[in-house]
């Protein structure tokens, strides 16, 4: 995403249901409930599906990708994901 745009002006992604492979470590930015700060959540080339998508201040999607392994749900952002399969 370059810098002004924003990514609501056009279609998500990546669709419900998608397996994604997050491209970078996810850590804790003190909005997942009962971790601390830093913590790590998904690690890079964890594998996951997105169950819902979100957004985030009018200007971007967030994707909730459940992560089967940990059982986590985890908001990422669409340049921390990368597409493994369509559904």
């Amino acid at each position: 995403m370059k810098l002004g745009e924003v990514e609501l002006d056009r279609e998500p992604d990546f669709p419900l249901e998608a397996k994604v492979r997050v491209r970078k470590k996810i850590r804790n930015d003190g909005t997942f409930p009962g971790r601390q700060v830093g913590e790590t959540l998904a690690n890079k080339g964890d594998e996951g599906y997105i169950i819902s998508i979100g957004t985030y201040l009018q200007t971007a999607y967030i994707y909730s990708v459940h992560f089967l392994e940990t059982n986590n749900v985890v908001g990422c952002l669409g340049k921390e994901l990368e597409l493994v399969s369509k559904p």
